[in-house]
């Protein structure tokens, strides 16, 4: 007489490993939630950036006219303080441009992320 039967055997170690790399393979297809957290991100990403390169700026531009004062001393100490304070109007600059960037950037992308957090709340 044959035996007919079904064997089972369960890893969760092996399950976990086969949705890794099948993961890897699907197609990546983006929830609501996904969306949601990637529009909100950007819209403060373009003024993050322009204000960390305008703050850098202003930064060694303000350097240069320590360096003036400090260590060159002599005919450059006015003209240091001059570019120290053209340093600090620049870094003065770079939170208005990122309230500025921002506030269009949500003007923008903001339709679109209210529509998206209106279906996750129902």
């Amino acid at each position: 007489m044959e035996k007919t039967g079904f064997n089972y055997t369960y890893s969760a170690k092996e399950q976990d490993e086969v949705k890794r790399i099948r993961e890897k393979y699907a197609d990546k297809q983006e929830n609501k939630m996904e969306q949601l957290r990637r529009l909100d991100q950007k819209v403060t990403q373009k003024g993050t950036m322009m204000a960390i390169i305008i703050g850098v700026i202003g930064t060694l531009i303000m350097g240069v006219g320590m360096c003036c004062t400090l260590v060159w001393q002599g005919v450059w100490f006015v003209a240091g303080i001059i570019i120290g304070l053209l340093g600090m109007a620049v870094l003065g600059i770079a939170y208005p441009v990122y309230l500025n960037i921002t506030k269009k950037e949500r003007e923008k992308y903001g339709p679109e992320i209210l529509r998206l957090a209106d279906e996750l709340m129902k």
